[in-house]
């Protein structure tokens, strides 16, 4: 596993090969600075300054070689400005000529994770150092990181080595590590106590049996906020089975359990002064003879009572019975993660995130997190009026919407009923997965608003700590 802290150092004028950073604006000004030698290099190999390419300039010596490279704004770098770089370069050492990489050195370092678990003979390549004078930035940036590529270790992990037990296993590992304390309810008390997570997750094998996984962490005078994640570790569909083609990616569908379990290990690492609460309800949707129905009643912890109107809407399920958890602690702020609906894909696609709260000053601060981290979210409606969609003639509510429309919508609304009133709530439909790569952002499993999240923890709890 990569130790992302060897990936940016601190500069102290060791060597290292100068990066040059332009833009079309000023690469012409850039051009005339540089020698007959490396203006013709640039010509032969027909340089042109647009975005992200680049060039290697030879120097006097065959090893004092440098790089050049362009970028939309050179006054203003964001997080991927470097990741083509980090991902490419030969290893070695690197400094950026006359300024610092500011957020470009998250890039830098997520351009070289790797998922090799399963690869007999993995391709090795050296590492790629980045040096900063800005040393003050080196491990928070290290640390998202980590967070980031544990969301991506985990989302890519096969369900066979992913089960409940394995993500337990994995909060197990991260409440050790940060002195937190670790529950977990299974069996008859999971199906007594939170009877939605045990009805989805009742038909898998024993060794994939569900559980609610609780870490409990920090000072109890201190704000208490909870974390939910949806940890669906393989999601067939249950009895309302998906498509062959639909099945072949539902090892994410854990993906909301690897954002918050990554997230509270942010605040923990940190010492976030919060009362943190975490949950996960882990569960795989199987099929036996053992499966919930449609048309099945479920009672929530809550106890509103479920008509269950397609076996594959299970996500909702364990969320409701997890959020009520959470909310019995009387948390004053609520964020949940979960890969909950294939309407958010089609709306927003894979890379942006639906973004639904209630409470106006806590999705801005998200969405503001997000533009400053480049991990961008989008706010979308908790309309009312489409609740009645989840009306059923039975039971309370109904855990399929009546119209094929506004599923994003009416499963955030479903959520909704599950979060006390007057408590600070975010929910976030992320896809836990990148379909093609892109410079730092390699296919498979990513991390969709995370950052985000993080960004938002710190600009409201570190500053009530200041004030």
């Amino acid at each position: 596993m990569t130790d992302y802290s060897d990936l940016i150092q601190p500069d102290k004028g060791q060597d290292a090969r100068p990066i040059h950073l332009v833009d079309k604006k000023g690469y012409d000004e850039w051009l005339k600075g540089r020698s007959a030698r490396e203006r013709a290099h640039l010509a032969a190999v027909g340089f042109k300054p647009d975005a992200f390419v680049h060039a290697i300039l030879p120097g006097d010596d065959p090893e004092k070689w440098s790089v050049v490279t362009t970028v939309a704004d050179a006054a203003s770098l964001s997080a991927w400005c470097l990741a083509k770089l980090g991902q490419i370069l030969p290893e070695g050492r690197y400094r950026l000529e006359d300024r610092q990489p500011g957020k470009a050195l998250f890039g830098w370092m997520s351009a070289q994770y790797r998922f090799d678990t399963y690869k007999s003979n993995a391709p090795t390549k050296g590492s790629r150092v980045l040096l900063t004078t800005d040393v003050g930035a080196i491990a928070p940036m290290v640390a998202e990181m980590r967070a980031v590529a544990l969301v991506r270790d985990l989302v890519n992990t096969p369900a066979a080595d992913m089960g409940p037990a394995a993500i337990e296993k994995a909060a197990g590992r991260i409440a050790k590590a940060h002195g937190g304390k670790l529950t977990v309810t299974k069996g008859e008390a999971l199906e007594q106590g939170y009877p939605m997570i045990h009805a989805v997750g009742r038909a898998a094998a024993k060794h994939h049996a569900p559980r609610l996984i609780e870490i409990e962490w920090g000072k109890e005078d201190h704000p208490r906020i909870a974390l939910v994640g949806k940890g669906i570790s393989f999601d067939s569909g249950g009895l309302d089975i998906k498509p062959a083609a639909g099945m072949r990616l539902m090892k994410k569908d854990m993906g909301g359990a690897a954002h918050v379990l990554a997230l509270a290990e942010l605040v923990m690492a940190s010492g976030l002064p919060v009362r943190l609460h975490c949950l996960v309800a882990a569960a795989e949707n199987a099929i036996s003879s053992d499966a919930f129905r449609p048309g099945d009643v479920l009672k929530s912890r809550k106890g509103l009572t479920v008509e269950i109107g397609n076996t594959d809407a299970e996500g909702r399920l364990v969320l409701g019975d997890a959020l009520t958890k959470a909310g019995e602690a009387k948390p004053e702020l609520i964020v949940d993660f979960a890969t909950l609906t294939g309407a958010a894909r089609v709306a927003l696609g894979p890379d942006l995130p639906p973004l639904f709260a209630n409470d106006d000053g806590l999705a801005e601060a998200m969405l503001a997190g997000g533009t400053e981290r480049d991990d961008p979210l989008w706010r979308m409606p908790l309309w009312d009026g489409y609740a009645d969609l989840l009306e059923t003639d039975i039971a309370d509510l109904g855990n399929a919407g009546s119209s094929p429309f506004a599923g994003t919508i009416t499963a955030a609304l479903f959520l909704k009923r599950f979060v006390p009133e007057g408590t600070a709530w975010a929910h976030l439909d992320t896809f836990a997965w990148r379909p093609s790569a892109k410079p730092g952002r390699p296919k498979g499993g990513a991390a969709l608003g995370l950052r985000a999240a993080w960004a938002m923890l710190q600009a409201r709890y570190d500053r009530r700590a200041k004030g």
